[in-house]
């Protein structure tokens, strides 16, 4: 609330909907789809107590539908809690007549995401990136979202590997996010990694992991657990970490912060700082070993690209 109260029209929250030891790959999608509409609309419900008219935006009818049937009972008891998608300002099209067909009736959604004071966009994927800026920008009544007022909240669409995916045959191009997605201001933030790597004595296979925190309007937060099952802070910036330099999760599942620093690191280098803290950086520096270890490239385009971003936001 702090964040829309503070007028940030356009806003991240990312968060394990699910437990962490399961993998998005191998996981049922049914299953992080619900667990994001479940939160999003205890969210909504808490916005909804301030007087705001809340608007849950599926990624198209198909989904919209779905949801709507399977959470109706709950919508049913929250007062102004509303749920559309990102087409419902166009008129129905072939696409949308078959997915009803097949995901069953949901009420028409334009009035009530017109009227919304707050949208929570979840579960899209990155082909639907231009939708959502569209969406973010369209004119609902003649006037964009964004200009009103009315904040925009992506909900667990893991950013970082959507922009991973533009450019690529098939998928959006970089630009967007240069002028959309560099937008998109993180105000809850909570991202965790685990890492491996093999040694020649025992335990042979030593795991480690790393996490990163942040919520708004409080600075980036690096976490240690304790054995009490408290989290510590332990370091802390003004802006965005990389997951390399971040939390250590230790064997008595405890988190300590080994690294800190004022901008934000990559991945490689937060695994870096990782290996570092557990002695596990053994290859010499400059080494053949090193090198295959590390390779090449150790950050991401989006990273990388800071100079072509029209906007800091996503960064901050």
């Amino acid at each position: 609330m702090a964040a829309i109260n503070d007028g940030v029209d356009l806003m991240e929250v990312e968060f394990p909907a699910v437990p962490t030891n399961i993998d998005a790959y191998k996981g049922s999608s049914d299953l992080f789809i619900d667990s994001n509409i479940q939160y999003a609309l205890l969210a909504a419900k808490q916005i909804a107590a301030t007087g705001k008219k809340v608007h849950l935006v599926a990624p198209d009818f198909g989904e919209y539908a779905r949801s709507y049937k399977m959470f109706k009972p709950s919508l049913d008891l929250m007062q102004g809690v509303s749920m559309g998608h990102l087409k419902e300002a166009k008129a129905a099209d072939f696409v949308s007549g078959i997915q009803s067909l097949f995901a069953g009736s949901a009420p028409e959604s334009a009035a009530a995401g017109a009227a919304a004071d707050v949208y929570i966009v979840t579960n899209i994927t990155g082909v639907e990136l231009p939708a959502l800026e569209e969406y973010t920008q369209q004119v609902l009544k003649g006037e964009p979202v964004v200009s009103k007022g009315k904040p925009v909240v992506t909900w667990n669409l893991e950013l970082d590997t959507l922009r991973g995916d533009l450019g690529l045959l098939g998928y959006p191009p970089k630009d967007l996010q240069y002028r959309f997605l560099s937008r998109v201001r993180p105000v809850f933030f909570l991202r965790a990694r685990d890492y491996s790597k093999s040694v020649p004595v025992a335990p042979f296979i030593i795991n480690y992991s790393g996490a990163l925190f942040r919520e708004y309007p409080g600075p980036w937060q690096v976490l240690l657990k304790q054995d009490s099952g408290e989290y510590a802070c332990i370091a802390e910036g003004p802006l965005r970490y990389n997951l390399g330099e971040v939390l250590l999760k230790q064997d008595s599942g405890e988190y300590a912060c080994i690294a800190e620093g004022p901008l934000r690191y990559n991945l490689g280098e937060v695994k870096e700082e990782l290996m570092a803290a557990m002695g596990l950086n053994t290859e010499e520096a400059g080494s053949t070993m090193a090198f295959l270890r590390r390779g090449y490239k150790t950050s991401t385009w989006f990273e990388d690209d800071s100079e072509q971003e029209q906007h800091r936001d996503w960064r901050l």
